[in-house]
């Protein structure tokens, strides 16, 4: 049976408020038992409330992991590259699905934001394997130690481990997305000297100039490397940096026939430049690896959340990404975010 509609109030009298009342007769005071009722009444509310807001407090801790040493929340450290930046950014998508709060921090470089990790002011970072285990072999046995890595990515890794967790770092699983050096030649130079390859480019006999870093006349893994191990007879080093503009547009011109860029470039095709597939094996395992500050981010949820990405990961997926923010413009986190919905990672 529907309510019967509320009574109509008077109408109100001129020159007063429509709710005014006439003053009645005083009230007596409460009697004590009717105060101990009231008072009763006020601490049931108050508990009841306490324990709403108790409740609704635990719930609101379930939606948010708390970080394994306690914090509020995971950084992930960038170095100063796009490639860095896209997977960090990748990285802390994937924490955030699993109930993280996680954030980005862009460092410039692995001297500054390694110690960062150790310290744990950063909690995790992209590194790529035979570059980090020769920074960390530098560090504790000097620069002229004997090295560590090699072109096994497995050895490569247990190498890693070996120098990282003596440092409080802990190495996860690497994937199959790698960036490492790599040789790019013109298109056209390649089809007229028939090369797919360095050993290719050793056996054609051409003189060439390698366009990277000045460092390249001593590293073992380019000019030294490309002598030794493919018979490349190299007359010289152009000093304009490793995959740069300048240094593609040097080899796209002719000025150059060679150019050290890495795996992953991804203005190659704007340069009309094409990779030489290192058949024997001469640059190391750089496999992209989750590394993380064992005590604050070493727990299997973190591991498993950025385990997700690195199975599906590939070198391929990296230089799309890469030309996405390099060739089209855009951001490094709306990259990211794309991708991780595309293969239903968030």
């Amino acid at each position: 049976m529907p309510a019967l509609p509320p009574l109509p109030l008077p109408p109100a009298l001129p020159g007063k408020p429509p709710c005014s009342r006439r003053p009645g007769p005083a009230r007596a005071p409460a009697r004590p038992r009717a105060r101990a009722r009231r008072a009763g009444r006020a601490l049931a509310l108050a508990g009841l409330c306490t324990a709403l807001t108790t409740a609704l407090t635990a719930c609101g801790a379930g939606l948010e992991e708390q970080a394994p040493g306690g914090k509020g929340g995971l950084v992930v450290g960038s170095a100063g590259f796009t490639e860095s930046q896209i997977v960090a950014e990748l990285y802390a998508g994937v924490l955030s699905k699993a109930g993280f709060r996680a954030s980005v921090k862009k460092v410039k470089n692995r001297e500054l934001y390694e110690p960062e990790l150790e310290k744990g002011r950063i909690d995790v970072v992209p590194e790529y394997a035979a570059t980090l285990a020769e920074f960390l072999n530098a560090k504790a046995h000097g620069p002229d130690a004997d090295p560590v890595a090699s072109p096994n990515a497995d050895r490569t890794l247990q190498a890693l481990r070996r120098l990282a967790e003596p440092r409080g770092l802990k190495v996860l699983e690497a994937g199959r997305a790698v960036d490492q050096n790599a040789f790019a030649v013109s298109r056209d130079y390649a089809a007229k000297h028939h090369l797919k390859t360095l050993t290719d480019l050793g056996k054609s006999k051409q003189r060439i100039t390698v366009a990277a870093g000045d460092e390249c006349e001593t590293r073992p893994f380019c000019r030294p490397g490309l002598e030794k191990t493919y018979g490349i007879d190299v007359r010289g080093i152009d000093p304009k940096g490793v995959g740069t503009a300048q240094s593609k547009q040097a080899v796209k011109d002719g000025k150059d026939q060679l150019v050290l860029t890495t795996t992953t470039d991804a203005t190659l095709d704007q340069f009309g430049l094409v990779l030489l597939e290192d058949d024997k094996r001469l640059q190391n395992a750089d496999n992209i690896v989750p590394v993380v500050n064992a005590k604050d981010a070493g727990d299997a949820k973190v591991a498993r959340a950025l385990d997700r990405l690195t199975r599906v990961l590939t070198t391929e997926d990296l230089t799309e990404l890469n030309r996405k923010v390099d060739r089209d413009r855009l951001k490094p986190h709306d990259v990211a975010e794309q991708y991780l919905s595309r293969k239903g990672l968030v």
